[in-house]
């Protein structure tokens, strides 16, 4: 997943629950899916986040380099200032973009 490309809210938005709850009928299971999804989101962020901070990881003990790469400072500043995952699952919920189906319904 590309994170620069995400427009979900940085801040605390108001929604509209009637459109929130649209697809579902049902408030709550239309929390649940988006809560699903935003762990989801999590996993991939924590992951990619990992695997960017291991490239610039110094396998030596010098304090010096511990406290002075610039690098990994960056890429977890750049990762401090994303949307959270909550705010992208919303996102994608409003936007029809996360697929979802109840197996009791089947």
């Amino acid at each position: 997943m590309n994170f620069k490309d995400i427009d979900a809210a940085t801040t605390t938005v108001t929604y509209n629950r009637n459109k929130i709850e649209a697809k579902t009928g049902n408030i709550y299971e239309a929390i649940v899916i988006m809560g699903k999804r935003s762990e989801q989101i999590n996993q991939e962020m924590k992951q990619e986040l990992i695997q960017k901070l291991d490239d610039f990881a110094s396998h030596t003990d010098s304090l010096e380099e511990v406290f002075e790469n610039r690098e990994q400072i960056e890429v977890s500043k750049f990762y401090e200032r994303l949307p959270k995952p909550t705010s992208i699952a919303i996102k994608e919920w409003i936007d029809n973009d996360i697929y979802f189906r109840n197996p009791n319904e089947d």
